[in-house]
């Protein structure tokens, strides 16, 4: 029976020189494979050109990739352009490329499916299968930069951990792959390009402060009220208002972090003044920007988005507390791309 390859890209780079020193091949070779795999985004060893074909084939014989491939995608009329991506074990996910006039962002899954079962969110139905390896969530990075450039000529400036999945649920494989994002010798990207979004969790929100990291937390917070909040977001009986603050002051105390408040104004749910005095007074607790998000439909779930004039009333009221306010308009709804709304629906266009 033939041994089960291992995926090269889970050792680093003195277990590759290892390996190399152990079937004769001089250390150096180590460093241009670390540089294939992690800065030039190979998808496979015959893309190693600057290697001999007896290494390539030596590498091919012991080692997988797993490379994540494209299975499909769909562009929308404002240029959005959604990827299902499919895994080595054939498991598909979904990431999304958004582009404005001045931003280039990459939307990434952190898990195929998702355990939380948010009430409004099409991911939560789709269950949870496993977690992303800290390599499946660098190549959506990477081949999202590839087709931006490809596509709109312009390279990758954001990314936001937004996609399927909650990232603090796969904390190991999240920092792993944002460290090979933000090093030199990876993508180089900035960690204060990178925002990761959480539903919510409190000891892993104070585990990223005491882990010190820089770059950006988001709380999708979409209501300010422990009953209304835990009817739409289960984990929350959990992981109460006031649990979740003594949290997010403990990690801005370690990090002096910012903390991006997102709010999904629902119809008739969370969208009076009233909502809007609650959230007012949840973030008078440490420094926070709010952005409030268009919701987007998804079916059976009842819930619609709010009128243009509710939002822009809930948006006044808060900056009439000095508060900072963006209005987050959907992007990519024709073709299921926008918050909330990956599920693994794709169709091929």
């Amino acid at each position: 029976m033939e041994a089960k390859k291992q995926n090269i890209r889970h050792l680093n780079l003195d277990e590759i020189k290892v390996f190399l020193k152990a079937n004769e091949v001089q250390a150096f070779r180590g460093k241009q494979i670390y540089e294939w795999l992690w800065k030039k985004s190979a998808r496979s060893f015959e893309e190693m050109s600057n290697l001999s074909k007896d290494l390539r084939q030596l590498l091919s014989d012991n080692f997988t990739l797993n490379a994540v491939t494209i299975h499909s995608s769909q562009t929308s009329s404002d240029r959005t352009i959604k990827f299902a991506f499919k895994l080595f074990d054939g498991n598909i996910i979904e990431g999304v490329l958004i582009p404005t006039e001045t931003r280039m962002t990459a939307c990434v899954s952190s898990q195929v499916g998702c355990s939380l079962s948010c009430k409004f969110c099409a991911t939560g139905s789709l269950g949870f299968t496993r977690n992303l390896f800290y390599d499946e969530i660098y190549d959506q990075v990477a081949i999202i930069g590839q087709q931006a450039i490809e596509k709109y000529q312009i390279p990758l400036t954001n990314i936001v951990f937004m996609g399927m999945g909650e990232p603090l649920l796969n904390y190991d494989n999240l920092l792993q792959s944002i460290e090979i994002i933000t090093n030199p010798e990876g993508l180089g990207m900035s960690p204060r390009r990178i925002t990761v979004s959480t539903v919510g969790l409190a000891k892993f929100i104070k585990r990223l402060g005491d882990d010190d990291l820089k770059f950006n937390l988001a709380l999708s917070l979409h209501a300010a009220n422990d009953i209304k909040r835990q009817s739409i977001i289960p984990v929350s009986e959990h992981n109460s208002l006031k649990t979740l603050i003594d949290a997010l002051k403990y990690y801005h105390a370690k990090t002096q972090n910012r903390i991006t408040i997102e709010y999904l104004l629902i119809k008739g749910f969370n969208d009076t003044l009233n909502d809007a005095k609650e959230l007012a007074v949840f973030c008078r607790n440490f420094p926070v920007k709010v952005n409030l998000i268009e919701y987007n439909s998804v079916e059976k779930t009842g819930y619609l988005k709010s009128m243009k004039e509710t939002t822009t009333a809930f948006a006044e009221y808060l900056e009439s507390k000095n508060m900072v306010v963006n209005i987050r308009y959907s992007r990519g709804k024709d073709i299921d791309a926008a918050c909330g709304q990956l599920a693994n629906k794709i169709k091929n266009k």
